[in-house]
């Protein structure tokens, strides 16, 4: 059995945290570059814009957007390790310090219904727990913006929907949202299981590495096809008209009940912060 101790943990969340705020994953720079490149006029512009905000954002160590998000955080923990101290305690500690240290903004809410009732501290984070083989820790770290997740969603399909009204359904989505959760976007969809379990896997796709495909011939075709169809729309970067609404979709799916077609949509915008890391 494998120690790990907490401290290395927070500190651990520290960094990933804090690298997520300031850099933008290269993938997504590489794609947002190849956008502008394709793109002319104003959607041109506003993606020359984006990049240029993720080179300041990096240069001087500074937040990637004045929306730092709420952490979301993926733990895979392996059985043959023994964290010594309280996991949630060991996260939220590294995700408070870095808010603290980084000058990153607080958005937390301790009562939703109270508005004024701010935690001052970011905390708690959102944390999903796995456990897995091995005695490592990996963890997947993702501030996620307001602006895009309130744009996304969970809708209980009838099977008859199929293969096609998934697609419609995302695409009227995406139209729907407008410029309102920023895109050129990356498109995290869960398909299948029940309700909470289609919102995780959303999540979780957005954990992938920007346009990576699914090891899935079927789901990655799927993937391709939802893309085609969501930048055919023409809500462009920012909604304000191109050929890039998004950059990538990433579709994780699992098995359902026979009367259901979960699909849960969850938005992401173009500063697609995440890290991930091994202890």
């Amino acid at each position: 059995m494998r120690q790990i101790d907490s401290q290395v943990l927070s500190d651990a969340v520290y960094r990933l945290v804090l690298e997520a705020s300031f850099d933008l994953p290269a993938g997504v720079s590489a794609m947002l570059e190849a956008a502008a490149e394709r793109e002319t006029g104003t959607a041109r512009v506003v993606l020359k814009t984006i990049i240029e905000n993720a080179h300041i954002a990096a240069e001087t160590r500074t937040a990637i957007c004045q929306d730092c998000g709420l952490v979301v955080i993926f733990a895979e923990i392996g059985r043959d390790c023994h964290l010594t101290g309280d996991l949630y305690t060991a996260l939220d500690d590294g995700v408070a310090r870095a808010y603290q240290d980084g000058y990153l903004r607080k958005s937390s809410l301790a009562d939703p219904l109270k508005r004024d009732s701010n935690t001052g501290d970011n905390l708690p984070a959102i944390v999903h727990v796995t456990i897995v083989a091995g005695d490592r820790i990996t963890l997947h770290v993702a501030p996620k913006g307001g602006g895009s997740e309130n744009m996304s969603t969970v809708d209980m399909l009838v099977p008859a929907a199929g293969r096609q009204g998934v697609i419609d359904r995302i695409v009227e989505q995406v139209v729907f949202a407008g410029g309102k959760p920023c895109p050129p976007l990356i498109i995290g969809v869960g398909l299948g299981g029940t309700m909470e379990k289609a919102a995780v896997l959303s999540k979780w796709a957005l954990m992938r590495e920007a346009g990576e495909a699914s090891p899935e011939p079927e789901v990655a075709e799927l993937e391709n096809d939802i893309l085609e169809a969501v930048n055919a729309t023409g809500v462009g970067p920012m909604g304000l008209g191109g050929k890039t609404t998004a950059l990538a979709v990433h579709v994780e799916r699992h098995a359902c009940h026979i009367a259901s077609l979960p699909l849960a949509i969850n938005l992401q915008c173009h500063a697609a912060r995440h890290k991930s890391g091994i202890i």
